[in-house]
């Protein structure tokens, strides 16, 4: 990858300098993104300004001043990155915003930083659109998935997500309607996918140390994880998505290493259930237990290394990272079980253990990774539970 890196660095440089005029006027703007260099060719004349009141004409004159500018070099370079860092739309989109910031800092005109957010996704090929109330404008961008805690709308039977709504906290849209702005962008078709199947190969000094323990079986465990504060940054603002899609977000190479290796030498030993009893005490007992609404005052679903770096978690937080070891470790059938207040994991062995879960006539043994009130075994679901309703929400199949 470095050396594509340097390959596309070298093009970058040879268009700034391909000719003396370029070499006076060209300029470019360079920043570090997660770990890797990131230069856009940029020409300062294709700034555009905008100071207008917000309003369906100040939009569309400041779309056709933009449009008539030449942005093919920056949009190329953008996406030649995104295919060179194995950029998921999310972090695609984070790509954008530091792009944005870098042409157009937020604090300094947050319409104009929307408009050339909006401006860089659409040029890009997303479908996005712009609406607007006052002086606020909401950025929405098309997608087929499952999208929770966050506004959306509805535009030709086609779901449009707000990616923009944390700017301005809660807005009451039965009160306050928002008119969407009609500036149709050609090319600008595709849906955005929310997946994250690729975590950015960040710099080594940028890892931190974590120590934390456990004790099973009266013998204390400890291990030290190296783990990226920049996890926190690039799932700041990512929204509550389906089961399916945060439970298998992966652990960053960094992370992986120092403890996946370490796990599979501690369980190596022990036969599949008692490994699976290691690694179901380990998540419930290394981590302290706190509610969402207290720990971050509504709901956020953390990935397996956000669940890592944070002090404390909950149900679907310690669901998730227990899925992603067993996945890693034994890469057994899983199912999660959703309860309207609780959610946890059940695993499909060879022979079922404790009271079974069927799911599509198979049978999977409940493994809480949560701390509960009784200390419960596998295969034990917490006698509350015994007689609630749950969903399964995600059912896993491991691949051949």
């Amino acid at each position: 990858m470095k050396t594509k890196l340097y390959i596309l660095s070298i093009l970058l440089s040879a268009c700034l300098a391909s000719s003396s005029h370029a070499r006076q006027t060209e300029s470019s703007i360079s920043f570090d993104f997660y770990g890797e260099p990131v230069t856009l060719p940029f020409n300062q004349s294709l700034f555009v300004d905008f100071t207008a009141p917000l309003s369906e004409r100040s939009l569309q004159e400041y779309y056709q001043a933009i449009r008539s500018k030449d942005y093919s070099p920056v949009i190329t370079a953008l996406k030649e990155y995104k295919e060179l860092f194995r950029l998921d739309d999310w972090l695609y989109y984070q790509l954008i915003r530091k792009t944005a910031q870098h042409i157009s800092p937020k604090a300094d005109n947050y319409h104009r930083y929307t408009l050339y957010k909006w401006f860089l996704l659409t040029s890009s090929g997303y479908d996005a659109i712009l609406s607007i109330k006052a002086d606020r404008i909401l950025f929405y961008v098309q997608t087929d998935e499952n999208i929770y805690n966050i506004p959306g709308r509805l535009r030709n039977g086609k779901q449009y997500i707000c990616l923009n709504y944390h700017d301005y906290g809660f807005i009451n849209f039965e009160k306050e309607v928002f008119t969407e702005v009609i500036m149709p962008v050609p090319g600008a078709v595709k849906g955005f996918s929310y997946k994250v199947t690729h975590l950015p190969d960040f710099k080594k000094e940028d890892y931190q140390e974590k120590e934390i323990s456990f004790n099973y079986n009266e013998l204390d465990y400890h291990f030290k994880l190296r783990l990226n504060p920049q996890i926190k940054t690039i799932f700041a603002n990512y929204p509550v998505v389906d089961y399916e899609s945060y439970f298998n977000i992966p652990l960053s190479k960094e992370t992986y290493s120092s403890l996946i290796p370490e796990l599979k030498k501690h369980v190596k030993r022990m036969n599949q259930k008692s490994g699976i009893d290691f690694l179901m005490r380990f998540t419930r007992y290394a981590f302290l237990f706190e509610p969402d609404s207290r720990q971050f005052g509504n709901e956020k679903r953390l990935s397996p290394e956000q669940t890592l770096l944070y002090e404390q978690s909950d149900c679907d937080d310690r669901a998730a990272l227990f899925f992603c070891l067993v996945k890693e470790i034994y890469n057994l059938p899983m199912i999660v079980l959703a309860f309207p207040e609780h959610v946890t994991i059940a695993v499909k062995f060879d022979k079922p253990v404790g009271t079974s879960v069927i799911y599509n006539g198979q049978k999977y043994s409940v493994c809480e990774p949560t701390p509960q009130k009784q200390d419960l075994r596998l295969g034990q679901l917490s006698p509350n539970l015994n007689k609630a309703t749950y969903e399964v929400a995600y059912a896993y199949t491991p691949r051949n």
